[in-house]
């Protein structure tokens, strides 16, 4: 329920709304769209990747001496969990083909297309296979299976939102496949919105010039899930699933092959070797590092772990300069700060407006702008919503979605936010949402080919955890289609590289000269990584009676 104070503002943005709606009606813009040079000017003043403590250069490693966020810097400058001079790795606990570190959509897709291709796998999760950013995406996945687009259009949509810092193999690769993937979904049973003719539904997201969102209702992500988890739980014969444990470190052999990772169960603090052919990590990305203080719409495990895996052992990072936040999250009630306000609601109809009812942004600019503008909107002009507890927000009216797609569109196609607000007694098919941009997305991430493979013989990377197919920026939907296409591609190629490899020796090497890197450079931290968990326990509380407590062991502060 809102406060009486915020109502008065509510009463606004209603005295506003019809003519906002007799706008759409007439097919006018309630606001133009901003020029290259006003994207520009909006970026280097008010996006947080733009302030001049967000980012500094990282002193070890394939990147020494490039810009990475400051936050990422510090995860990567952080020793490792174990001493490698005290751990024996020989003989490993368990043999298989194919590794997969990460359970979410990537992890589940590659487990899948590498059983296909006569591959043993073992599936790693930090918490419960399902635990992952995959479950949580709402709005949809994009894919040109529309008669007026096609995958060279959506490609080009994906290089402009990305300000063509894309890697063009991979946005090829990652359009080529789209159709595919929505029908071969669709043959393990995912339920996409159709129309009355039986065609699928699709919806516009900002930054593209199509129609190409195809979703379910606003459980694209938990639905995509249900089929594939179904699918790597049909195959146990194939696919082992071991549940909480995290991989803490990966093996390499004495020609620097990856070969597998060392596990940490998250239950009983042991930990189980494993041997590979080949290494996929699929661990997402790092949303609960809380970059510049933001709130987050990630799952509690997203603690950028496989950057860590990768780059201790030598693989190259790419474009960790970029953060993605999304434009609205939820900015109250308190309970839900950060919570997703999917994409979606603004390509129903739904119009950013600020405390006085006044449209301020073209609805569908691509996400880096459309949060920049929101940012402006409640600092310099003065003109969001200061929530009880001090942060503030605009609104995003989403009432207006009824009157312009007929009474019930809401309940029908966002039955999930109806019902999170609602726990709140807020209904929103008749008030709007309060709403401030959210860490959401790691642009960057381990470089890959095409075919999934890093710089590291026999390491996959696939889906968030990697980086280079959406540049500097992704548009909506496509993260999705990501997890799927290189998914499938790590798993294929990966189980194909198992049949011819030869593992030799397996040893920590990698481990011992970062460690003497670290040494080098003069950095002297108590940090160690990856975190695992994200602490959020009061720190002044917990070192009340302790005489020797230490926060920075095994956090990231």
């Amino acid at each position: 329920m809102y406060p009486d104070y915020m109502l008065e503002s509510i009463k606004l943005v209603e005295k506003t709304r019809k003519e906002r709606f007799e706008k759409v009606k007439r097919g006018e813009r309630l606001h133009p769209p901003m020029t290259m040079q006003e994207r520009e000017d909006i970026l280097s003043r008010f996006h947080p990747d733009y302030k001049l403590d967000a980012k500094k250069p990282i002193r070890v490693g394939p990147n020494k001496g490039e810009k990475m966020i400051s936050r990422v810097v510090d995860l990567l400058e952080s020793h490792s969990r174990i001493n490698p001079q005290q751990f024996s790795i020989n003989p490993p606990d368990i043999e298989t083909d194919v590794l997969i570190i990460g359970g979410g959509g990537a992890g589940c897709m590659s487990a899948i297309w590498a059983r296909k291709n006569n591959a043993k796998v073992v599936l790693v999760s930090k918490l419960r296979i399902g635990d992952a950013n995959s479950m949580m995406s709402q709005g949809g996945m994009q894919a040109a299976v529309n008669p007026h687009d096609n995958p060279v259009i959506h490609y080009l949509d994906i290089m402009g939102g990305g300000h063509f810092d894309n890697k063009p193999d991979l946005v090829r690769a990652l359009t080529m496949d789209a159709p595919m993937i929505v029908e071969y979904l669709n043959s393990l049973g995912v339920i996409w919105d159709r129309e009355e003719d039986g065609h699928f539904s699709t919806k516009p997201g900002g930054g593209t010039s199509r129609r190409r969102m195809l979703s379910a209702r606003d459980y694209t992500g938990a639905e995509i899930m249900r089929v594939l988890r179904d699918e790597v739980k049909s195959h146990p014969e194939d696919i082992k699933i071991i549940e909480y444990n995290s991989a803490i470190e990966l093996i390499k052999d004495e020609d620097g092959q990856a070969a597998g990772a060392i596990l940490y169960n998250m239950e009983t603090d042991e930990y189980i070797v494993v041997k590979s052919k080949t290494t996929i990590i699929t661990t997402g990305g790092f949303g609960r590092l809380h970059i510049k203080g933001f709130a987050t719409t990630n799952h509690y495990g997203a603690t950028g772990d496989g950057l860590v895996l990768a780059y201790r052992a030598g693989a190259k990072l790419l474009y960790m300069d970029s953060v993605q936040y999304h434009p609205t999250g939820a900015a109250f009630p308190e309970q839900i700060v950060g919570f997703l306000i999917t994409e979606k609601v603004r390509g129903l109809g739904g119009q950013p407006v600020n405390k006085y009812g006044e449209p301020f942004v073209f609805p569908l600019e691509p996400r880096d702008i459309e949060a920049s503008a929101f940012i402006r909107e409640c600092t310099e002009r003065n003109n969001g919503i200061k929530t009880p507890t001090g942060k503030v927000g605009i609104w995003l009216d989403s009432p207006i979605i009824e009157m312009i797609s007929g009474k019930g569109t809401i309940q029908k196609a966002l039955p999930a936010m109806y019902r999170q607000f609602k726990r709140f007694d807020i209904d929103i098919t008749k008030q709007p949402m309060l709403v401030y941009p959210t860490l959401h997305y790691q642009n960057g991430g381990i470089e890959i080919n095409e075919y999934g493979e890093t710089t590291i013989p026999n390491l996959f990377v696939a889906g968030e955890a990697s980086g280079g197919v959406h540049g500097r920026n992704r548009l909506m939907g496509n993260s999705v289609l990501d997890y799927n296409v290189f998914g499938r591609r790590a798993g294929i190629h990966a189980a194909l590289k198992a049949k011819e490899v030869k593992i030799k020796k397996l040893t920590l090497e990698h481990v011992n000269q970062y460690e003497k890197e670290l040494e080098e450079a003069g950095i002297q931290t108590e940090r160690t990584a990856p975190i695992l968990i994200p602490e959020y326990r009061n720190a002044e509380v917990l070192k009340r009676h302790r005489i020797d407590y230490n926060p920075f062991i095994h956090t990231l502060t």
